[in-house]
C-alpha cells in the first residue's frame, strides 16, 4: 500500500497544476481573442460605436438586444489610456473595464455618477498619469472598457447616437 502513495501523490499534484494552468491560459486566451476582435472595428486605444446587436453580427459574447454597446480596446504598453463617458440624460448606462485575464478591474453606472460625465484613466504601475484624473492600475496591458447603454425600443439608436459619440479613448495626454 505505501507504494502507491508517492505516485499518487505525484499524480494529484500534477493534475492540480495541469487544471490551474489550463483555467489561467483560458482565462488570459479568451480575453485577447475579445480584445482583438473588438479592436478589428477601430484599433486600440479608440471607442467604437457598435449597432445594435443581431444574431449575425455579435461583437459581444452573448449580448443583451436592448443594449447599445461601445468599446475600448486598450493598450497600455503605449501608456495611459483615457476614457471618457458621457451618460444619456434618463437612461441606465455604464462603463466596466476588464484587465487581461477578464477580472473586472472598474464599474461605475450613470447613477453612480449623478448623471454626469466622467474620465478615468487606465495605467499599468509606475506609469505616469495627469493630475486631477481618477486613476484606475491595472496588472495587464492589454484589456477592454465597455460602455453599456439600456434602449426602450431599438429603434432609439440612431437618436441617441450623437450623445453616446460623445463617450470616448485614447492615449492619456
Amino acid at each position: 500500500m505505501n507504494k502507491w502513495i508517492i505516485p499518487l501523490i505525484v499524480g494529484v499534484g500534477g493534475a492540480y497544476i495541469g487544471w490551474t494552468a489550463t483555467i489561467s491560459a483560458t482565462s488570459f486566451g479568451l480575453m485577447e481573442m475579445a480584445v482583438r476582435k473588438t479592436s478589428e472595428r477601430g484599433g486600440f486605444n479608440t471607442m467604437a460605436h457598435g449597432n445594435l446587436a443581431t444574431p449575425a453580427n455579435q461583437p459581444i459574447v452573448r449580448p443583451s438586444p436592448d443594449l447599445a454597446y461601445s468599446t475600448c480596446p486598450f493598450d497600455l504598453s503605449k501608456g495611459p489610456v483615457r476614457v471618457d463617458v458621457v451618460p444619456v440624460a434618463g437612461r441606465y448606462s455604464s462603463l466596466s473595464v476588464f484587465d487581461g485575464r477578464t477580472d473586472v478591474a472598474f464599474v461605475r453606472n450613470d447613477q453612480q455618477a449623478e448623471g454626469k460625465p466622467y474620465s478615468i484613466v487606465l495605467a499599468r504601475a509606475g506609469q505616469a498619469v495627469p493630475k486631477n484624473v481618477e486613476v484606475v492600475r491595472l496588472n495587464y496591458d492589454r484589456g477592454i472598457a465597455l460602455v453599456r447603454l439600456l434602449l426602450v425600443d431599438p429603434s432609439e439608436t440612431g437618436k441617441l447616437d450623437a450623445v453616446r459619440r460623445l463617450s470616448g479613448c485614447r492615449l492619456a495626454t
